[in-house]
């Protein structure tokens, strides 16, 4: 995150407060931090692709019963063989969670939700999250939680979800400061919606989050969204093959001013508001515009064994943060699965 004072005095002093809020309950977030300082740390320089980065005899990086797949994955085999074929193949993984990206099967057959949730419990997943859109303006009747708030949060609640939110960037009224500040009023709306019944509202980043206000060029708009919502209501869970993508993109204001920032410390200074993560990995490629080319988990250079390390360490955090892998377009998806759990399952801590 970028030192440089905020041009918004008033962004500038909710963000110092929200983080001092946030260090104080990551019990040793300032050491870690100051392991995670530069881009380059949370990075797996010097061990190739395919690297197994803290394979060994120590403890395991992945918490007990954490981790989970984004359904998204594996949306052609839901979509064709359907949820239950694809659950046995979870099941045989290891895989503890599953994170919703729609609740049909395609040719697959219909599915109740009732039938979902047992369909999981039967396989041993836990249903942790779900992607829903944010809004259709367009489409009074669409599935998403500007429109259709309350049947968004009983389809939630009747999966016995935790927590349900959105993929969707906060762009519904454009990219000015103020306009994020509205979007931050429909997080909120919807976190206090959500917590009534029990749930947590998180939003999914994608690279652009990390961008800049088109009227205040030296605001960060992913700090706008930090500073604006509720930390008791609004949660986010942080794609961060993305947020990587976001710190080659954005590190350097519109007009050239550098602007470094680290996804780690985005994490470390506020733990309890990134109960989720998406687990996605990349092989660094600087000609590419995302600085990345995404593969599957365990063949790129993102060093998972540092990053997750890292949030174990702050308090609660092997029994607080939940690790979703996913890729948005694996070449097999089955396959992608399999490995996946099998990189991650096998990460040590170093000693």
């Amino acid at each position: 995150m970028s030192r440089k004072k905020s041009a918004d005095p008033e962004l500038a002093q909710k963000l110092s407060r929200r983080s001092m809020l946030g260090v104080a309950a990551g019990a040793t977030a300032a050491a870690v931090l100051g392991a995670a300082a530069t881009p380059a740390a949370a990075h797996g320089k010097g061990h190739g692709h395919g690297h197994g980065h803290g394979h060994g005899k120590g403890q395991p990086v992945l918490p007990v019963g954490r981790l989970g797949v984004q359904l998204y994955s594996l949306r052609d085999k839901v979509s064709t063989i359907g949820f239950a074929k694809v659950f046995d193949e979870l099941e045989r993984f290891g895989y503890d969670e599953i994170e919703f990206a729609g609740y049909t099967q395609g040719s697959a057959g219909e599915i109740t939700l009732a039938q979902l949730k047992r369909l999981a419990r039967d396989h041993g997943l836990k249903p942790i999250g779900s992607h829903v859109n944010y809004y259709d303006d367009n489409n009074p009747g669409a599935y998403s939680f500007a429109q259709n708030l309350e049947q968004v949060l009983d389809d939630a609640q009747a999966l016995g979800l935790e927590h349900v939110g959105t993929a969707s960037g906060p762009f519904r009224y454009g990219s000015t400061v103020d306009a994020w500040k509205r979007a931050a009023e429909d997080f909120n709306t919807y976190g206090a919606a959500a917590r009534r019944r029990g749930l947590k509202f998180y939003q999914h980043n994608h690279a652009e989050e990390f961008s800049f206000a088109t009227d205040q060029p030296n605001v960060r708009l992913y700090d706008v969204l930090l500073a604006e919502t509720d930390p008791d209501l609004v949660f986010l869970e942080m794609d961060i093959y993305w947020a990587f993508a976001g710190q080659f993109r954005f590190s350097k204001t519109p007009e050239g001013k550098p602007a470094p920032f680290d996804p780690l410390r985005y994490v470390l200074k506020q733990p309890d508001r990134y109960p989720l993560f998406h687990v996605k990995d990349g092989i660094e490629d600087i000609a590419a515009r995302d600085g990345y080319r995404m593969v599957d988990v365990g063949d790129g250079d993102i060093d998972y064994q540092r990053f997750i390390s890292a949030v174990n360490k702050t308090r609660g955090g092997r029994r607080d943060h939940h690790w979703q892998v996913e890729h948005d377009q694996p070449v097999d998806s089955i396959a992608f699965a399999r490995k996946s759990a099998a990189h991650l399952h096998s990460l040590r801590e170093r000693r």
